[in-house]
This record gives structure tokens, sequence and C-alpha cells, in this order.
């Protein structure tokens, strides 16, 4: 029979079945961050375990550090405990802990597949539901919960029930000014927020082949948008040259093995999926969102739905039927796990050149790690966002939850290339409004909505 990809990584990793659609898997990776990490590895020595395979767990600290210019892990000091406690925990076991400021630190699903942590055919948990992102790779990636994550860190086993399998096929060339963002913005708008729950999603197609890596990932991130903990895209030749040589990558005669066993992880043709839905490329436009939900999306040069959610435009302070091109927008940021990699600085430098922001708009530019900081530096990137009244800053996830006590103004309006425009998401009473980098750089450069395409 022919099977999917998520069945080859599942079934390859089941240590016991558990009866009742539930299965404990073997997990190759564990993520940590700050906001959980240090407490999950203190609650597993102080329950009398050491960690399983300290070797196989990677911590580094995103969300509670600051991202001003200059900072430490003390800049912020409601986050320093939780740095501290990060880095002491990972020291004391031998996991392994990439500081603020250091070779390998950032995002933790920026700088994992950056890395070569990250690669196709694992199974890999964080106490983090955007650990879908890693899917880019082809690997089998979840977010969990904090009992999960001590469970995974004592045993490097979790109890998993299966999920139902899903196919998103984007067929067609994309058209211009369209990305991966406004891709699975556009397919979260069409299938609903609740679409993929209880399913692992495959994304498929020859639109989706054509993306890069970091494209790729960036189609995954938002998959839990769609109620799915997973979301993947097969590995192939763009993946295998994109991780080769890097950090934590296989080398030499395991290099070659290694390459053997990704060749096989793909779906094989034939195989069923319980849910297939098909996006043709042709139509999809620039995305922007209107309301608290991504879900709540429409192209560029739409408007607010005739019949939205009256909750969600009291909150945006918008009108149904009003146009979205035009609308004034206070704040702008770049950055989180979704947008932060070096192609989305390039993007949103390019909409930027030769230009200046609104004097009205606050714009943030925060590199996802601090390989993706040194490298735009080395090409000259940050020079143009500091010309152009950008703010440069430092790795983190900054304004995209707004844990770091950095936050959008309440009743201010941001165009941000983040993940979540929940309530309050990005500071009490903020509204966000998610884009792509270049549509995010657009809207500073203009002080408004505008369509990209006309840059």
């Amino acid at each position: 029979m022919p099977r999917t990809m998520f069945d080859k990584i599942w079934d390859s990793r089941v240590v016991a079945d558990l009866g009742e659609g539930w299965s404990l898997l073997y997990l190759d990776r564990v993520l940590l961050h700050d906001l959980s990490g240090g407490r999950a590895i203190r609650e597993v020595v102080e329950a009398g375990h050491g960690i399983a395979e300290p070797e196989k767990v990677f911590a580094t600290p995103d969300h509670a550090v600051s991202s001003r210019p200059g900072r430490d892990g003390e800049t912020f000091a409601g986050g320093a405990l939780l740095v501290n406690s990060l880095r002491d925990t990972t020291r004391q076991t031998g996991a392994h802990f990439f500081d603020i400021g250091q070779k390998g630190h950032g995002i933790v699903h920026v700088m994992a597949p950056e890395l070569g942590i990250v690669l196709p055919g694992l199974t890999l948990a964080c106490g983090d539901s955007h650990t879908c992102t890693n899917g880019g790779l082809g690997c089998l990636a979840f977010g969990i919960g904090a009992s999960e994550l001590t469970h995974a860190l004592a045993t490097q086993t979790l109890p998993q029930r299966r999920p139902r399998t899903m196919r998103i096929r984007f067929e067609g060339e994309r058209p211009a000014g369209v990305t991966a963002k406004d891709m699975i913005l556009a397919a979260i708008g069409r299938l609903g927020a609740a679409a993929g729950t209880g399913y692992a999603i495959e994304y498929a197609g020859s639109a989706v082949r054509a993306l890069s890596v970091e494209e790729r990932l960036t189609l995954c991130n938002l998959s839990i948008e769609m109620g799915a903990k997973i979301g993947m895209v097969a590995p192939d030749e763009t993946t295998f040259a994109w991780i080769k040589g890097r950090d934590f990558a296989p080398k030499g005669a395991l290099w070659e093995a290694a390459l053997a066993d990704w060749r096989d992880v793909p779906s094989d043709p034939g195989a069923v999926f319980d849910a297939d839905h098909l996006i043709p490329m042709e139509e999809i436009a620039p995305q922007i969102t209107w309301g608290t939900s991504p879900a709540q999306t429409a192209p560029i040069t739409g408007h607010v739905p005739d019949a939205a959610d009256a909750k969600a435009l009291d909150y945006m302070g918008l009108q149904p039927g009003q146009k979205l091109i035009g609308t004034k927008v206070d704040w702008v940021f770049i950055g989180s796990c979704t947008n932060s990699r070096l192609s989305d600085l390039r993007a949103a430098a390019e909409v930027i050149r030769g230009r200046r922001k609104a004097d009205h708009v606050t714009a943030w530019v925060v590199p996802g790690s601090e390989a993706v900081k040194h490298a735009a530096e080395a090409e000259g990137l940050h020079e143009r966002f500091l010309e152009a009244g950008f703010e440069w800053r430092e790795p983190g996830c900054a304004l995209c939850v707004a844990a770091n006590g950095e936050s959008v103004p309440s009743g201010a309006r941001c165009v941000s290339t983040s993940n979540r425009n929940f309530v309050g998401r990005q500071g009490t009473g903020a509204r966000t409004h998610l884009a792509s980098p270049a549509m995010a750089a657009a809207a500073a450069i203009a002080g408004q909505f505008v369509d990209v395409r006309g840059f």
C-alpha cells in the first residue's frame, strides 16, 4: 500500500502501541526555550530523574529577552530569571545551550533548522505551538504542553494520539507579489481556522516544490493557525542542498547514508489522504488580515466583509465593507519565527530601497538569529533599514507575543509579519494585521495599507 510521508515517519518511531489510537513515540529532538525549558528540566531533576538523552536536547532563550540594541540577558528584568534558569539547568544536565549573543542563538524555530538540528524524517517536539515550522524540512514536528515536556526530557518518548492526514496542494505559477505567507493565509482564509484540527497537514503541489526552504518553513509555521499541530513539506534536492554542511548535519559517509534514507521520506505516488484540498495559485493575491483570527484575511485589493464578525471589527476599529487599501498604519514589525530569516529581510529591504518610512510610523526589524543578523549586516541590509528610518534590533521573538516587555501601544495599528493577530497578542489593545515582509515594508513607507505590487 502506498504510504504518506507522515505515516512513514510516525510508524518508524513507534515504541509501543498504547491502544485506542495512541502510540508511544520516540523523539529524535527536543527543543527548549526560556518560557518553559528551565522549569521543565528542573521538574525532571527534582523528581529524581535525569535527562534521558541530553545530546538530543537543544535550548535557547528567545521569548523573554529584550531585542533592544546592546541588550543582554538582564536587560528585560522580567525575563532574566527565566533566561538564567535555562542557562543553569542545561549546563547542569549536559543539554545544548545557545546563549544570547553567541553563535547559534536565536528564535528556537529559526536557529534549529539553520544549524542542521532539524533533519528530514526525524520526530521533534518543543513546548511551543509553532514547532510545526520545522516540518518545512520534511520532519514530524509538533508543539507540546508543560507536563508533556517533562515526560519528553525524562524518557525521550511521548504518548501521542495519531492524527488523520490532510494534503493541501498549491498548483500553478506563483503570481507576482505573492509569497509563502500569502499562500498559507489564503489557505486558512479559505478552509477556516479549525480545518486542520485532528490532522497532520502535508503541503504539496508544483508551487510548493518551487519554494525555497525558508519559504517552506514559513508555510508550515501557520499550520497551527489552521488547527493542525503538524505541517510538513516533502524533502527534495532543494532541502538536501540547504542542509549540507550545517553544524549538526551528517558528514562524510553518514551524509551519503542519510541522503539514501531521506529520499524515501516523501509520500508514495498514490498515497491516500483523509482530506485533500486544491488551491490554484492564480486565485491568490497578497493578503492582509482584517480581524482577530488568521482566518479573517482578504486580498489587499479587497475590503472588510459586509457580514464580518462585529466583535472583531469593534476591536480592530474597522467597518463592514471598508476598503483595506488606505487604512492608516502606526507600527510595522518585521520578525518572528514566521518571517525573520535572511530571505525575508532581503524582500523587505528591496521594497524600501531609496525610500523612507512615513514619519508617524514606528518600524522594527528583528532578525531571527545571530546568523541571520550577521549575514544581513554583511550584505548591508541593516544600513538600508536604518537609512529608511527603521529600527534594527537584536534577535528574539520581540513584538510577536509581547512577552519581553516590548509591545505595540493600545489602539495602535500594526502590520506584522508574525503569525497571530489575536486580541492583545502584541500588547493590550494592540491591533495586529498579518502580512508578508514585503507588504509590511510597503505599509511602513506609505503609512497605510498598500498593494506591494505597486512598488
